[in-house]
């Protein structure tokens, strides 16, 4: 017997939540043909263009060597373009292509579909409130690295 039950482990409900909401992603992303960390990347370099590697691979949670996988396989379909930074000759500048913009507003408008029914199981306040919790566990679990 464990010194704690597997149904009052926090983690184990996040995680389980997690794993639902990625499910849904991508299925979601299915006709877009991109993976979830494919689309988180798209999403940011729509927001932030010209991003390295590094910074991005920190925003969608992913190592810098799973980053490089993701941007090489975007890279071969086009739907982005590497180029050296104009100061820093060895960092590489990312940008979506004209395509990989078309791609990732077709993967968004799925993924914020599945972000909004998600929503609409909560109350404003609870939404608010389940973000807040949320960030809390983050914080902690954070601080425990």
């Amino acid at each position: 017997m464990t010194s704690l039950p597997a149904e009052e482990r926090i983690g184990s409900h996040i995680k389980r939540a997690e794993q639902a909401l990625l499910a849904a992603k991508n299925t979601a992303l299915k006709p877009a043909a991109v993976t979830v960390p494919q689309y988180a990347a798209l999403l940011w370099l729509s927001e932030k263009p010209g991003i390295s590697a590094a910074a991005l691979s920190r925003l969608c949670g992913v190592t810098p060597p799973t980053m490089n996988t993701v941007l090489k396989n975007l890279q071969e379909r086009g739907l982005i373009e590497r180029t050296p930074h104009e100061w820093h000759r060895n960092v590489l500048e990312t940008r979506l292509t004209e395509q990989g913009h078309a791609v990732m507003e077709l993967a968004d408008t799925a993924a914020v579909r599945v972000e909004r029914q998600l929503a609409a199981e909560f109350g404003a306040e609870e939404r608010e409130r389940l973000i807040e919790l949320l960030g809390r566990c983050a914080r902690v679990l954070d601080d425990l690295r």
